[in-house]
């Protein structure tokens, strides 16, 4: 099975107030070497045998028409993921990143 991996962000000139907050919030935990955040989405899609390019071609077609909002959001990134673990594993580090950021604060 492969998966289609879809990236959309706000446009850079929409103000991103969930990125705001959390670029703020970085400095007071510790981590000042970031300068900014922007917030995004990330979808996943999935579809039998390997992704073709019309997989990709219709992927792209569903992400401007249906998964972003083209006047505030820029898909970013259309590319095929065949090995979903290595997504799941992207994902989990993110969240094991979170979870030890939340131990460190003992919570």
């Amino acid at each position: 099975m492969g998966h289609v991996v879809i990236d959309v962000m706000l446009k850079p000139e929409i103000l991103d107030p969930q990125g705001q907050a959390v670029n703020g919030a970085l400095p007071r935990l510790g981590f000042d070497q970031f300068t900014d955040v922007r917030q995004g989405k990330r979808f996943l899609l999935a579809v039998d045998g390997e992704v073709t390019d019309a997989h990709l071609a219709a992927a792209r077609e569903a992400a401007e028409k249906l998964l972003s909002n083209p006047v505030i959001e820029d898909v970013v990134s259309v590319r095929a993921e065949q090995d979903i673990d290595s997504v799941r594993a992207e994902q989990d580090v993110d969240s094991v990143g979170a979870a030890g950021a939340d131990e460190d604060r003992g919570q």
